[in-house]
């Protein structure tokens, strides 16, 4: 079913357990999100994404599932669910679940029946196989959370796979069953009035034929072998034939995807996915994973979103995100504590003046930052601990550990969200269920509110401006200044209208030429991050994390 409504829309997602605890027991739940509809609708936004909602014992926080077709205790149930959904859709806003299928929990009564045998009929709903001799796994995968990839059952005598922590077993998406239950699943939301999915880590449901050996790197070891696995199409295409049933859409996340594989499963009419999410930008200050810090390249950062935006215009649409629930936060990572909210404005208008769809995840839109802690104790997350291991093994002290997991951890962004100055950052009444960031006196909903010149009200102007002009939402693609290690300025351009926007990501003061073409005088300023944007000769001295929006209108 073709449709546009996803390409001019703008997302809103909330990872429901730091979002806001509205029945008083220190966890974030629905009852917080009805509260706030209201406040969400006001950013700008045209739909929610929900991180996951269902009961799970929160190995991983909700991306371990143990029940598909219902809502966690913790956070309400299906009837409080319902309130939330129509609450949207009465104010304008669709709401996309989380689609979990590359696995289960291991708590799923789907793997509880496994366990019972080999001739149990789910035992083939997950990916079991009889070890190497003398108890060694079939293969040498590494998990990418928790070890290695394979657990040992004593009881059958076989191994299961989890790509990910030892409680996510993954499920055989080769069983025709376990296609049709990912299948009745989705019916069972849209038939409920969802508008849609984010599907976790969907590139990774078909693995390799024999599960052969992995080439031995020291981290997840044998991703090669399903990170696009040989059935991946023709199963992706199989679930489009239900989303075809309905007015719907679908963004895919995809590890270690690239823009041109991307268009494998976004181009065209028959697309599987109306867009994916892309990890190839938020590995400008590290090696293919957050915690292997490098220092922050500009030019790095500006080279991914260059091949996303030029490879996929006119053939398919692009996902603009530069935070969610898996990374610190962006301030820390491309912006600056001391410029916080000059480089928060300038990091939104550089994302999200691009083509493709805004996504903006909780917190972000005020500008919070990584939190502190004084001990890896007082952390919660799987990775975290499974990184503190592989650290430790190449010699690692607690303390630079510590240093690296404060920088890293995706802890930073589920912190919970600063309402306002009061005890616990307003998010509870009662001690939440993770450390509140100290900042929240002076980094706050309620005093951003009162702040005409606040991170929350510049993104309610730019998502706003980008609703209004169809340049920015569907106009082409040029950069310019490709070498600088300072500035990050491009173009977009639409019938009469063309759009220039200049970001810098210093504190430096850079002189900035517009590009040949360009006459700033003849440009209307609509969007800027200081007040006063004086311009001599068509050039301007940038100030720190100065960012401008020229609009062009040519007769």
């Amino acid at each position: 079913m073709e449709n546009s409504w996803y390409k001019e829309m703008a997302v809103y997602q909330i990872w429901p357990r730091s979002f806001k605890d509205g029945n008083g027991d220190g966890i974030g739940d629905l009852y917080g999100v009805l509260d706030k509809l209201d406040y969400i609708k006001s950013i700008g936004v045209d739909a929610i994404w929900f991180s996951p909602l269902y009961p799970s014992p929160n190995a991983d926080y909700g991306y371990d599932i143990a029940d598909y077709k219902n809502i966690s205790p913790e956070y309400g149930d299906l009837e409080l669910f319902k309130k939330v959904l129509d609450g949207a859709h009465e104010r304008g806003m669709r709401v996309f679940m989380d689609l979990v299928v590359n696995h289960t929990s291991d708590e799923h009564p789907w793997f509880k029946e496994s366990l019972k045998g080999k001739d149990n009929p789910y035992h083939d709903y997950y990916i079991w196989r009889k070890g190497k001799g003398d108890k060694k796994p079939p293969n040498n995968w590494l998990s990418t959370f928790e070890g290695g990839a394979w657990e040992y059952n004593e009881e059958l005598d076989e191994y299961y796979l989890h790509v990910f922590a030892k409680k996510q077993p993954d499920l055989n998406m080769d069983n025709p069953k376990v296609r049709e239950e990912v299948k009745s699943i989705m019916r069972f939301w849209l038939d409920m009035g969802v508008d849609g999915f984010r599907e976790d880590v969907i590139t990774f449901i078909s693995k390799a034929e024999g599960l052969p050996d992995g080439f031995p790197l020291p981290v997840a070891t044998g991703i090669e072998h399903y990170k696009k696995g040989p059935h991946i199409h023709e199963y992706l295409r199989e679930f489009r034939e239900v989303l075809n049933d309905y007015d719907c859409f679908v963004v895919g996340e995809s590890p270690m995807t690239g823009s041109k594989d991307a268009l494998e499963f976004t181009a065209g009419e028959d697309r599987e996915l109306d867009m994916m999410i892309s990890f190839d930008h938020m590995q400008a200050d590290c090696i293919m994973t957050d915690t292997i810090a490098t220092p922050f390249s500009l030019r790095k950062m500006k080279k991914a979103f260059t091949h996303w935006q030029e490879d996929l215009y006119g053939k398919a649409w692009n996902a603009l995100y530069i935070e969610n629930h898996d990374h610190p936060r962006i301030i820390n990572r491309y912006g600056s504590l001391k410029y916080r909210v000059e480089s928060a404005k300038m990091l939104a208008t550089m994302c999200y003046l691009q083509c493709g769809t805004p996504f903006v995840y909780q917190g972000q839109e005020i500008g919070m930052t990584n939190i502190t802690l004084s001990s890896i104790d007082q952390f919660r997350d799987v990775v975290t601990f499974n990184n503190e291991r592989l650290f430790k093994k190449f010699g690692f002290s607690d303390k630079k550990y510590l240093e690296i997991a404060n920088r890293t951890s995706r802890e930073n962004a589920r912190t919970p969200v600063q309402w306002d100055n009061s005890q616990y950052a307003g998010f509870s009444t009662v001690e939440p269920w993770f450390y509140v960031n100290p900042n929240y006196t002076e980094i706050n909903v309620a005093d951003a509110e009162k702040d005409p010149n606040s991170i929350l009200n510049y993104y309610r102007k730019l998502l706003k401006f980008r609703k209004e002009h169809k340049v920015a939402i569907y106009g082409d693609y040029k950069e310019h200044y490709k070498n600088s290690r300072s500035l990050y300025v491009y173009e977009r351009n639409l019938d009469s209208q063309r759009l220039l926007v200049v970001s810098s990501f210093t504190e430096k003061h850079v002189q900035f030429e517009a590009p040949e073409g360009f006459d700033l005088s003849k440009g209307e300023l609509v969007l800027s991050n200081y007040r006063m944007c004086p311009v001599t000769k068509n050039s301007f001295v940038t100030r720190p994390y100065e960012t401008r929006v020229y609009l062009f209108d040519e007769v």
